[in-house]
């Protein structure tokens, strides 16, 4: 009887502290318990500018329409629907195959193949689009030196300033997004499902047609939509080759024709194509999920030998060559002789700062948010919050015109609102007070660079526990010092990649910044962009350069995490 009295007073102080242990944590989730609304505001934000493009949509302007039909409206869905077939086609070719060979054979350089066909990724699509023009161009060095050499006049040449120049520099800036999601499903089940096949009696090509592609088929179709969505999202390269889609016409609607009705029409009919994507490529998604096996192994590799290997190391090396390697040569040539000549530092280093203090606005706002949303989501787990936080995330497949439009209209008429109410109460002049700032293009940003962020963050999220809180909490540690001492520490790396990824996209961003900035304010892709508008290739090859470096940030993560 002793001996169990003596052991009383244990358990009453165990059930003490844990006791105060749950009070203690339940103290630090009430402190963000204002936390809760973050991701139904960030929702809201996300849905504001897309009602008022949708208003657009479901209220249109008769007149407006009547003129677009008449005049333009044909030639954009042609162009539109021409540039995507083109470049679905020549993404899927390319990233499927060299996908299938990176991932099943093995051959001399694979390993450097297998990250190096990613490189393009850090390019961005308009870099490549006016580094091409300004190489195969008529007056361009390649022609000029044929010309030369061969006393011809080149009229067999084909042609980059047309539609087929377009669909193939696009193919080589995109490919990589069939590529990365394809090899992923062949690395998990190609080579087991060819041997599958073959035992059935399939050749080996019949065995990838019949049973490996149909089964890695969720995983490409989620790449061709993403293709597709950045396909109609894009501006800078059709910009370049003056090739007319939605995006442009937004642009020159608002820009040349100072008509913001007729640009928010336009984007209202475009944005309701990329929602019809959108819930295609969620569908795919679930479908990828769906087909995944974590548990299988990789088979060993098909070892290839003889002229098959020339062959494939040789079609890589073409791939990598004009998607990549012949562009940033060709950026470098351009941007010591735009140096030597008559290169102005100053204006450069006014340009890289704005980008970099944009970028480094946006990645703490954006974090910050992100930050909240997830601490929101794993407190208050509901159905209502899962809801919010995908429509937060879905900003990133909206096209840059379409936000601009989006963010600005509503800016605006708050704007207009709030000089009327200054006026009116303290007979006080305001002027504009939210257009011409910086803080339009923020919004901007945070509504599309969510996504970006959310997953990483969200992802070292759920390596923390209830446990792992509990055992912090009996050792002391508790409010805000278990938020940096424990918190912080394990989302870390988490916050590291998202911050990476936001920063470089930003500094990659062309449409939002060139339609939302405040008069003056250039940055580096805005630089590119009126460079290359006027021909000035040399100009825009240094901040071409300096965007394309920033690019490379997320390849080396990459590479480092598959190292790993």
């Amino acid at each position: 009887m002793r001996e169990k009295n003596e052991a009383r007073p244990e358990v009453a102080g165990n059930k003490t502290q844990t006791g105060n242990s749950f009070q203690a944590l339940s103290y630090f989730y009430q402190v963000i318990a204002g936390w809760r609304q973050v991701p139904f505001i960030a929702a809201a934000l996300v849905l504001a500018p897309i009602g008022v493009i949708l208003s657009s949509f479901l209220t249109p302007n008769v007149d407006i329409w009547q003129h677009l039909v008449a005049t333009t409206l044909p030639l954009l869905l042609s162009n539109t629907f021409w540039l995507g077939s083109g470049v679905v086609a020549g993404t899927a070719l390319l990233g499927i195959s060299l996908a299938w060979f990176t991932a099943v054979y093995e051959f001399p350089g694979r390993k450097f193949f297998s990250w190096a066909l990613l490189l393009p990724l850090a390019m961005p699509a308009y870099v490549t689009a006016f580094v091409m023009l300004g190489l195969f161009d008529f007056t361009g060095p390649i022609q000029s030196t044929l010309r030369a050499w061969l006393n011809t006049d080149l009229s067999w040449f084909p042609d980059i300033r047309s539609r087929t120049g377009v669909i193939t520099v696009m193919t080589l800036a995109f490919y990589p997004y069939v590529y990365l999601l394809a090899r992923n499903a062949f690395l998990n089940q190609g080579k087991r499902s060819l041997e599958a096949s073959q035992s059935l009696g399939l050749t080996r090509k019949q065995g990838f047609f019949k049973v490996v592609l149909p089964m890695a088929r969720p995983w490409i179709a989620g790449g061709i939509m993403l293709v597709l969505m950045e396909t109609l999202a894009d501006f800078g390269t059709v910009a370049v080759f003056n090739y007319d889609t939605f995006t442009t016409a937004i642009y020159k609607a608002w820009f040349s024709m100072f008509s913001l009705s007729t640009a928010s029409q336009l984007a209202s009919l475009l944005i309701v194509i990329i929602f019809v994507l959108i819930v295609l490529e969620q569908q795919f998604r679930s479908r990828m999920r769906y087909a995944e096996n974590k548990k299988s192994q990789r088979a060993d590799r098909i070892r290839l030998t003889g002229w098959h290997n020339g062959l494939v190391v040789g079609f890589m090396i073409f791939v990598l060559f004009f998607a990549f390697l012949l562009p940033v040569m060709q950026l470098l040539i351009w941007a010591v002789q735009s140096f030597a000549r008559d290169f102005d530092l100053h204006r450069y280093l006014e340009f890289l700062w704005h980008s970099l203090l944009l970028s480094g606005l946006a990645v703490l706002m954006i974090c910050s948010v992100v930050i909240m949303m997830v601490y929101a989501a794993r407190r208050y787990p509901s159905v209502a919050m899962r809801y919010a936080i995908r429509v937060a995330t879905i900003g990133y497949a909206l096209p840059g015109t379409v936000l601009a439009i989006g963010v600005f209209v509503p800016l605006a008429w708050l704007d207009g609102r709030l000089s009327e109410l200054a006026l009116q109460w303290f007979q006080i002049e305001t002027g504009l007070l939210i257009q011409g700032t910086l803080m339009i293009m923020l919004i901007a940003y945070l509504i599309r660079f969510m996504a970006v962020s959310h997953y990483p963050i969200d992802g070292a999220m759920q390596r923390l526990t209830r446990s792992i809180d509990e055992a912090a909490l009996s050792l002391g540690i508790h409010g805000w010092s278990l938020m940096w001492k424990v918190h912080i520490p394990v989302l870390k790396s988490g916050i590291f990649t998202a911050a990476t990824l936001v920063f470089v996209d930003v500094m990659k961003e062309m449409p939002i910044t060139l339609m939302t900035r405040p008069f003056g304010w250039d940055t580096l892709a805005v630089r590119v962009f009126e460079k290359t508008s006027e021909g000035e290739w040399e100009q825009a090859a240094l901040p071409a350069v300096t965007i394309v470096l920033a690019g490379l940030i997320p390849i080396l993560l990459f590479m480092r995490q598959t190292e790993k």
